[in-house]
């Protein structure tokens, strides 16, 4: 890890503990996808363990509706992906709502996009003094605002997350699905100014916080 990253990841995690000392915590990393989101939050839960953190990682790829529902509108529709992709109800029922009330147990994750069938990871012993931190497209739109008490913002170029998307991916046949969709969102939900903070990730190695008129 970098040296610029971990000084960043450490003012953060300083940023947190301060404002949340005893309790616990929900946060979310939302961004574009290719922003980086997944490395972002890992790299950020590392740091706060070595604190001797109690984190929780979950990522909203492990709350998504089954496939016939996301792709009801089209499977290229860029209204279908920001609209029918997460399963809001499961996310709250199943991981929120029970970690914030201060639940010994919650799930993780229920359900495995990849086989399109129900999935049920969960996380036991949870002590009171708690971090969630949760990454995904979509985390600032109207159903889930008011549930984190902090989220952050990865800011990325489009030419950056299209050459991230490319190497993921290994072509770009969702692109337009993923842009348009995303766009959609962006104007119906400004995630950038509802963010806690705003980080500029173009350069992963380099993230830096961001602070102007816009956050």
């Amino acid at each position: 890890m970098s040296e610029t990253r971990r000084a960043l990841l450490e003012q953060l995690a300083d940023d947190l503990q301060a404002a949340h000392p005893r309790g616990r915590a929900l946060v979310a990393i939302d961004g574009v996808d290719g922003a980086g989101k997944t490395t972002f939050a890992d790299a950020w839960a590392a740091v706060l363990r070595e604190r001797g953190v109690h984190v929780l990682r979950a990522t909203l790829d492990d709350f998504l509706r089954p496939r016939a529902e996301r792709h009801a509108r089209g499977r290229d529709s860029a209204e279908g992906y920001y609209r029918d992709s997460i399963d809001v109800a499961a996310l709250r029922a199943a991981l929120v709502e029970p970690f914030r009330s201060g639940a010994e147990s919650v799930a993780l994750g229920v359900f495995d996009h990849g086989h399109d069938a129900p999935l049920e990871v969960r996380e036991r012993g949870i002590p009171d003094h708690a971090v969630l931190l949760i990454d995904g497209i979509f985390l600032h739109q109207p159903e889930l605002r008011g549930l984190w008490n902090r989220s952050i913002w990865l800011d990325v170029p489009p030419e950056v997350r299209d050459a991230r998307l490319l190497a993921r991916d290994g072509d770009g046949s969702r692109a337009a699905r993923y842009s348009e969709g995303q766009y959609l969102y962006q104007t119906e939900a400004n995630p950038r100014r509802a963010a806690t903070i705003v980080i500029d990730n173009s350069d992963a190695a380099n993230p830096r916080q961001v602070f102007d008129d816009f956050c």
